[in-house]
């Protein structure tokens, strides 16, 4: 580091260069723009799922007490009301397995089942691509080190050896910016997938106990 003698006598030092985030995705090149797209993707996949998990993951207790209620009394068209004006996978399913009732009991069970995989299978839109977004992201962010590396060495061979390290900048910038980029949004991604998954096992759970619950009250003798 040079030091710089002032006309006092005084010894000062040279003023740090600041970066903003702006100046960073630009030294990083073509793949930070890669990144940033596949972050915006795995967030609104992130938030758009995770609001829908929150939206159905209620207790689903008073209605299934309300509907079973319906079933011991005979009155299915209650039941069947009380399944259309609950807008959750729970009621969906319920509301599948009040639509067959009169056929053997397995035969209900069946479709109970095939509505509840088919609700699954909503829940689960779009979550995958968190994983592969959280895999891709430092596979993009590594080649964009190689490219980086590739233009510092291009420069080293241009020079013809006479080495300028300000030359060297701009490929060494976007060599470890891309990998850092990449690594800052993986890891953020990896967790919200664990978050998802985490979440909708919890949920399969609950759908179970609520089919469990429906069989159970068509079992229950007729008094």
């Amino acid at each position: 580091m040079l030091w710089l003698q002032t006309p006092t006598g005084q010894i000062s030092t040279p003023k740090p260069v600041e970066f903003t985030l702006m100046d960073f995705i630009v030294m990083g090149g073509w793949s930070m723009i890669i990144l940033i797209l596949l972050a915006a993707i795995g967030l609104y996949i992130f938030l758009e799922r995770y609001l829908l998990i929150a939206k159905y993951d209620k207790d689903p207790s008073s209605f299934m007490e309300q509907v079973k209620s319906a079933i011991r009394q005979g009155d299915l068209r209650r039941a069947e009301a009380l399944c259309s004006a609950t807008p959750t996978p729970f009621a969906r399913m319920v509301g599948k397995g009040i639509s067959r009732l009169g056929s053997p009991l397995p035969d209900i069970a069946a479709a109970v089942q095939n509505q509840g995989n088919l609700e699954i299978l909503q829940l689960e839109k779009n979550v995958p691509y968190l994983a592969s977004i959280a895999a891709l992201a430092p596979m993009v962010g590594f080649l964009g080190t190689v490219t980086g590396l590739i233009q510092a060495f291009m420069k080293i061979a241009q020079l013809q050896g006479n080495v300028n390290p300000a030359a060297l900048a701009d490929g060494i910038y976007e060599a470890m910016i891309t990998t850092a980029g990449g690594l800052i949004i993986a890891i953020p991604m990896h967790f919200a997938y664990n978050v998802l998954v985490n979440r909708i096992q919890s949920f399969i759970l609950k759908m179970e106990a609520v089919s469990m619950g429906f069989l159970d009250v068509l079992q229950e003798p007729i008094r």
